[in-house]
């Protein structure tokens, strides 16, 4: 599995652990920055980054973060495809993939801890989707999106 890591300056030192903690663990990583530490940047623009890395399928899933992990993630749900899932325990991240298949985990780097947060990745990277009746939901959610912004003109 090759995971995409972002953040802006909020998020970049827990984006560095969670990389270091990656790393570790064998997984292929492409990080799409920030990369100048506590320098403040926009975090709509990193968002941006990971969602193409996989909606370009340069990534199977992501990791973002900022300050409280909500900007980012706002950011990036408002591309059709993405699913990007603030979680700050486990079992929200656990949930976030079983019922949601949430394809970017969104945490908040001035809200949880370095080691909660490896545990809420350990937990996100390990489950799957369950499919079945959550798949419907899922292609509402997409079919909705792209209905959206194909009438925008």
């Amino acid at each position: 599995m090759k995971i995409g890591l972002a953040s802006d300056h909020g998020g970049f030192e827990l984006k560095e652990i969670i990389k270091k903690f990656l790393q570790e663990k064998g997984l292929e990583l492409v990080d799409y920055g920030t990369s100048n530490g506590g320098e403040s940047v926009d975090y709509p623009d990193y968002a941006k980054e990971a969602v193409l890395g996989i909606l370009n399928k340069e990534v199977d899933r992501a990791i973002i973060m900022c300050g409280s992990g909500i900007g980012i993630s706002i950011s990036a749900n408002k591309f059709p495809g993405i699913r990007a899932a603030l979680c700050w325990d486990s079992y929200t991240a656990k949930m976030s993939r079983l019922h949601n298949d949430a394809n970017i985990l969104a945490m908040g780097g001035r809200i949880i801890g370095p080691e909660l947060a490896k545990e809420i990745v350990e937990t996100w990277l390990s489950y799957d989707f369950e499919g079945g009746r959550h798949q419907r939901r899922i292609d509402k959610i997409d079919s909705l999106a792209k209905e959206y912004w194909n009438n925008i003109k």
